[in-house]
């Protein structure tokens, strides 16, 4: 008796969560998930499916956990199986921005319909999807933060907990979600990461652009693969689905005659920090004035796209990749910035509105407005070849001290491969000198970020104590390791201010204590008197000002401390054993 209740209650079981509707699809697609509608959502299909396991991975400042949703047809869960049986393994965040949930909604109803099976999920890709990645933003619902776009009627705010704005915290990892990201990133080891999004700016009659991963940063081949043998099929298949898709719209008040430039993503945003390891990003970015209901659908037919897409050219994909990695592995030289090369561009098909102007409402003045009784077809150039700059050698090794927990932590959660002193020792290494910096007078995103660096390096003998730690260059995480380490990088620690200490200056002098030591230091040291004298006579206002002369001095002297403006990060050139 009790076999068969329990048989009748699993067959009402799975056909409820196999048939639940969502609340966009029950509102008529007007409303959007909230975070536990959307949990329990999932857990009803888990409890429902074999095709479906969701796992808590990770804390998040909201106090809930990430979820993970793993959807494979053989019912096998574990990523480094997924990848033995060269299967595309995808990972697709939502909400990481929750004012923009058309991906919660569509993947919602995406992974329902592969469990019962009104699409078919290929049995050469496995999918993985965070419901819900910025959780306190999700609780944080209202209907007014996204004042230019249209629906749904209640949605998330942008900040998280902490109003951060997780799309700018993939490597400073202020964030409990980063770190928790991290984790999960590097267990799935994604070929492919899908981050939905709605857009702000320019209006045009397209529901779907996609930003697509600069493809230099992925290694020659694997961007060439990407720009020319897989991004092509999205755009044709997202036409057969019904949605004309442009790459992201990167104008807003410029007419599109002068083209339009492919975004630039540095490693802040989820694209880049993909980059990184040599996984594909997509952020796909539909238009905020559509209908919230086109919005979702068309959010759906691109996540079906990419999995059509990835099981068609499944072998070549991986097999490109593996390319990229070992390849980085060997890489000699890495560029840390990009600039658009304004000679090279392909041309897309672009469907917008034509600009007019009238007398605002609100203000009396005259306002740009789109007019949607002259829409317009034209082909419109677009810059998407970016030229490398800023390039930095890889070291046999990188030397970092213990002291710089942070930084260390934050490797060790990008599993990098390093090893601990296990002795005090002195060695020769090349080492950084910051001359000049920037810095944000106000805060971005908790920080006053630092740029433009200027830098000067020398070798130097530096006495490392035990349990320093040395990492080895020659590793799959080596582009995400000089792209953080190396202080020029756009995106590096030192840019987000994790080594500000060594910019300020801990011990100094009374002048009139100093006058003694320094005429003797100047007794003992006839190069630097002369020094001295050179720079007196070829700045008449140095000449008269004793204080600038006495720091000229201490600044030249031991006395002066080797810390100040000494970067933290020592470069060691000769393998070290």
């Amino acid at each position: 008796m009790k076999i068969v209740f329990y048989s009748f209650a699993f067959l009402f079981i799975s056909f409820y969560a196999f048939s639940q509707q969502t609340p966009f699809e029950k509102s008529n697609g007007k409303e959007t998930a909230t975070y536990f509608q959307a949990i329990e959502f999932y857990k009803n299909l888990d409890r429902a499916s074999s095709k479906i396991l969701m796992k808590e991975l990770g804390p998040t400042d909201a106090g809930y956990p990430l979820h993970l949703v793993l959807v494979s047809n053989d019912g096998k869960f574990d990523p480094a199986v997924w990848h033995k049986q060269n299967k595309v393994v995808i990972l697709i965040n939502n909400g990481i921005h929750p004012g923009e949930p058309d991906g919660i909604d569509a993947s919602m109803m995406l992974v329902r319909d592969i469990v019962n099976q009104k699409i078919k999920l290929p049995d050469n890709v496995a999918l993985a999807f965070i419901p819900v990645y910025n959780i306190g933003g999700c609780l944080n619902r209202n209907s007014f933060s996204r004042a230019n776009q249209n629906g749904p009627v209640e949605y998330g705010f942008r900040g998280n907990s902490q109003n951060l704005d997780l799309n700018r915290d993939f490597t400073k990892n202020d964030s409990k979600e980063a770190r928790s990201f991290a984790h999960i990133f590097h267990y799935l080891n994604p070929d492919i990461l899908i981050d939905n999004h709605v857009s702000d700016g320019a209006d045009y009659q397209h529901t779907m652009t996609m930003l697509t991963t600069q493809y230099d940063k992925l290694g020659a081949d694997l961007g060439y693969w990407l720009k020319e043998k897989f991004e092509p099929e999205l755009y044709k298949g997202m036409t057969k689905k019904g949605w004309d898709m442009v790459p992201y719209v990167n104008f807003e008040t410029a007419k599109p005659d002068s083209g339009m430039l492919q975004f630039y993503d540095p490693p802040r945003y989820s694209s880049g920090y993909a980059a990184l390891f040599q996984t594909i990003g997509f952020v796909p970015e539909t238009h905020m004035l559509k209908p919230f209901a086109d919005r979702v659908r068309s959010t759906y037919s691109f996540m079906q796209t990419v999995i059509e897409q990835s099981a068609i050219k499944a072998n070549d994909l991986i097999a490109v990749r593996k390319k990229a990695i070992k390849d980085i592995e060997k890489e000699k030289i890495f560029p840390l910035g990009w600039v658009p090369d304004s000679s090279k561009y392909s041309m897309i098909t672009f469907k917008g509105y034509e600009q007019a102007f009238k007398t605002s409402d609100a203000t009396g003045l005259q306002r740009m407005y789109y007019d949607h009784m002259k829409p317009f077809t034209k082909q419109v150039k677009y810059y998407n070849v970016f030229s490398p700059e800023h390039f930095a050698t890889k070291p046999e090794a990188y030397i970092v001290p213990q002291g710089w927990w942070a930084v260390i932590d934050l490797l060790k959660l990008n599993k990098v491969n390093m090893f601990q002193l296990k002795n005090d020792s002195t060695i020769e290494v090349e080492a950084y000198h910051i001359d000049d910096y920037k810095s944000l007078p106000r805060p971005y995103e908790k920080h006053h970020k630092n740029s433009d660096a200027k830098i000067s390096s020398s070798k130097q003998k530096i006495k490392f104590l035990k349990g320093d730690y040395v990492i080895p260059m020659n590793q799959p995480a080596n582009r995400y390791i000089v792209e953080m380490l190396e202080p020029t990088g756009d995106d590096s620690f030192f840019a987000w201010n994790f080594f500000d200490a060594i910019l300020q200056q801990k011990e100094g002098y009374s002048d009139y204590r100093w006058e003694d030591i320094a005429a003797e230091v100047l007794k003992n040291n006839p190069d630097l008197k002369q020094k001295l004298e050179a720079k007196k006579l070829a700045d008449p206002d140095f000449a008269k000002n004793a204080s600038a002369q006495l720091n000229f001095i201490y600044k030249n002297s031991p006395y002066y401390e080797s810390a100040h403006l000494r970067y933290p990060v020592y470069r060691l050139l000769a393998e070290y054993k």
